[in-house]
C-alpha cells in the first residue's frame, strides 16, 4: 500500500514494487478475507431494487464449489473459462473458481452480437462458458461453430437443453478445494481489447496484474482504503476497468462493491443508489458524467470521498461541474488493456491541470517516445510509452506473437497513443496515432477541439474526424449531440464553429458541422471515430 503523503516526488522516489513470487487473485482478493465474520463483500442490487448481501466467507464457498464443478465437467490447469454475465454475484463467483483452479477466465461483455461472441470465444479456445438464459439464447446459434466448447452453465430455473444450472451444479458439488500453487506470473484472465481498430486482441494477464494496478488506485482513490469505504461502478465487469479499475483492488483491500444490472445508464437512479448505499468511491467513465450533467443531477444524500474516470479526458468544463455537484475533484487516470493505470491525478498531490491525464503513477516510468522506442524532448508530440517491465503489463497477446512483437519497441511498451509530457512532469492527451487530422499542412489532434465544444452552452456531446479535402488533404468535422433545450441549425452550426475560432484557433475549428441524437462508442464509452471517417 502507498503511504499517505502530499510530497508526490517522495512518493515515487520511496515507491517499491512488492510483487511475491507465489501469488493467486482469489487467496488475495477473497480468501484473506473469509475468516468467518461474515464481512460484507458484496451489496447486490436488482433490476426491481431488491438487495442482498454477500460476505467474503460465501464468495469462498461459492467458488471453491464451483472450482470443483468446472474439475468434474473436465476442464483442467491453463484451459480458458468465458464469463458471459454483466454485473452480478455469479460473475466474480466464476473469476475466482478460475482462479483458484489454475485456469483463465475470459470476460465477455453482454451485448456482444453473435459475430463478436463467436469470435472471442473461438479464438480464446474456451472449453466452458457461464451465462444467463438471454447469453444462451446468443450461444445457443453458433455453439455448433465452437468445437472447443464442451460445458455451459446457465443461471436461471430451469436450464435448457444441453446446458447444465450454475447453481444446482454449485450446490451439488463439494466446499473441500485447495487453491492451486501459482506463480504471480502465471496467466490468468484474457481481457480483449475494445476493437477500436482491427479484430480484438486478447490480452493475457498474470496473476501479478492486480497488483500492478493497486499503486494508481490507492492514490487516485485518496489512499484509499479508509473506514467506512464502500465502492460503485456503472462501468461493465466484463472489461479491465470494471475488473481492475473497481472490483478486485476493492476486494484485495476488504471494501465492500455495489454491484447492479442496470439496463442502461439513468442518472438520477445513479445518484439514488449512491445515496442509498453509502457509496463513498466511484469509477464514473466520461459518458456517464456527462450524461450526468447534461441530465443536472442533485441528491443530498451523496457523500462521495473519491472520483475515478478515465477512457475519455473530461476537460475544464466537465471537471468544474463534478467540483460543484459532488464536491471533490474527480482525478483522471490513463491506460489501456495491455497495460493500465499508469498515470493518474491526486490534486492533493499536484494541482490538475484541466485536460492533462496527470502524472505517472508510483512505480511507473512514463516517456514520450518515437516508433524506435526512443525518447523525445518535452513538449514535442510522440507515442506514450511505459518502460518495462512492471506488473500491470500483458504477458502478450493471445495467440497473437506478431502483434505483440509490434506492442514493444527498445524498452518501451507503446500504447499507441500520441502525447506530450510538459516541463512539468504531467502528460497531455492528443490522440490515437491513426486519430491525428492532417489539415494544410497542420497535425491535430480532436481531443483539444471537443474539448472546446464542449464549454459551448448548447453542446452535450462532441466528437472530432478528418475528412477528405481536396485542397486542404482533411478537413475537420464535428459530429455534435445537442443539450436539451437546443435545435439543429444552420444558424447554431455557426455560432458554434466561431465560438471555435474565438476559443482554440482559426485553423483547428470545425469546417463541417453534422448534429447527431448519439455518437458511436465502444462498450467502453470510447467514441468510434473511425465509423464516423467512415459516414465522411
Amino acid at each position: 500500500m502507498l503511504t499517505e503523503t502530499t510530497d508526490y516526488d517522495a512518493l515515487c522516489r520511496d515507491f517499491r514494487w512488492q510483487v511475491p513470487e507465489r501469488f493467486n487473485i482469489a487467496s488475495a482478493t477473497c480468501d484473506h478475507h473469509a475468516d468467518g465474520s461474515g464481512r460484507l463483500a458484496l451489496v447486490y442490487v436488482d433490476e426491481d431494487g431488491a438487495t442482498t448481501r454477500f460476505s467474503f466467507d460465501q464468495m469462498q464457498s461459492f467458488s471453491r464449489r464451483f472450482a470443483n464443478v468446472l474439475a468434474t465437467g473436465g476442464l483442467a490447469r491453463g484451459d480458458r473459462v468465458a464469463v458471459f454475465l454483466s454485473q452480478s454475484v455469479e460473475l466474480p463467483i466464476v473469476h475466482l473458481a478460475a482462479f483458484r483452479s489454475g485456469l483463465v477466465s475470459v470476460p465477455l461483455f453482454t451485448l456482444f452480437g453473435e459475430d463478436a461472441l463467436e469470435f472471442r470465444l473461438a479464438n480464446s479456445g474456451a472449453r466452458a462458458v457461464v451465462t444467463d438464459v438471454s447469453g444462451w439464447e446468443k450461444l445457443a446459434k453458433i455453439r455448433d461453430r465452437l468445437p472447443d466448447l464442451a460445458q455451459v452453465y446457465v443461471i436461471g430455473a430451469a436450464p435448457p437443453a444441453g446446458t447444465q444450472s450454475f447453481w444446482a451444479s454449485i450446490d451439488a458439488a463439494s466446499e473441500d478445494f485447495t487453491t492451486v500453487d501459482t506463480s504471480c506470473d502465471d496467466p490468468a484472465i484474457i481481457i480483449y481489447t475494445s476493437g477500436t481498430t482491427g479484430n480484438p486482441k486478447g490480452a493475457l494477464h498474470a496473476h501479478r496484474v492486480l497488483l500492478g494496478h493497486l499503486p494508481n488506485v490507492e492514490m487516485v482513490h485518496g489512499f484509499f482504503p479508509k473506514p467506512g469505504d464502500v465502492y460503485w461502478t456503472p462501468a461493465d465487469w466484463a472489461w479491465i476497468g470494471g475488473l481492475f479499475d473497481a472490483l478486485f483492488p476493492a476486494w484485495y483491500h476488504g471494501v465492500p462493491i455495489v454491484g447492479h444490472r442496470a439496463k442502461k445508464f439513468e442518472p438520477q437512479a445513479a445518484m439514488q443508489l449512491m445515496a442509498d448505499h453509502g457509496v463513498r468511491n466511484v469509477f464514473l467513465p466520461p459518458t456517464a458524467l456527462k450524461l450526468m450533467r447534461q441530465a443536472d443531477v442533485s441528491h443530498p444524500g451523496v457523500r462521495l470521498r473519491s472520483m475515478l474516470t478515465g477512457g475519455e479526458s473530461l476537460g475544464a468544463e466537465l471537471l468544474g461541474w463534478v467540483r460543484a455537484t459532488f464536491g471533490i475533484d474527480a482525478h483522471e487516470i490513463y491506460g489501456q488493456t495491455e497495460c493500465n493505470l499508469v498515470v493518474g491525478n491526486n490534486a492533493n498531490l499536484f494541482p490538475i491541470r484541466p485536460g492533462s491525464m496527470g502524472r505517472p503513477t508510483p512505480g511507473f516510468d512514463v516517456r514520450i517516445v518515437n516508433e524506435a522506442g526512443e525518447e523525445v524532448p518535452r513538449g514535442e508530440r510522440g507515442i506514450v510509452g511505459i518502460r518495462q517491465p512492471n506488473p500491470c503489463t500483458m504477458l502478450g497477446y493471445w495467440q497473437n506473437p506478431e502483434g505483440t512483437a509490434k506492442k514493444f519497441a527498445g524498452a518501451f511498451l507503446l500504447t499507441g497513443d500520441l502525447g506530450i509530457e510538459d516541463d512539468d512532469g504531467y502528460f497531455w492527451y492528443v490522440s490515437r496515432e491513426d486519430d491525428v487530422i492532417t489539415s494544410a499542412g497542420y497535425r491535430i489532434g480532436p481531443s483539444e477541439i471537443e474539448h472546446t465544444l464542449l464549454k459551448h452552452p448548447a453542446v452535450a456531446n462532441a466528437a472530432v474526424v478528418g475528412i477528405p479535402d481536396p485542397i486542404r488533404t482533411e478537413a475537420i468535422k464535428a459530429w455534435i449531440v445537442l443539450r436539451p433545450g437546443f435545435m439543429p441549425s444552420d444558424v447554431l452550426a455557426r455560432e458554434i464553429q466561431d465560438f471555435v475560432k474565438v476559443q482554440l484557433a482559426a485553423h483547428e475549428y470545425p469546417r463541417h458541422v453534422q448534429f447527431a441524437e448519439t455518437l458511436p462508442m465502444t462498450p467502453t464509452g470510447k467514441v468510434l471515430r473511425r465509423e464516423l471517417r467512415a459516414l465522411g
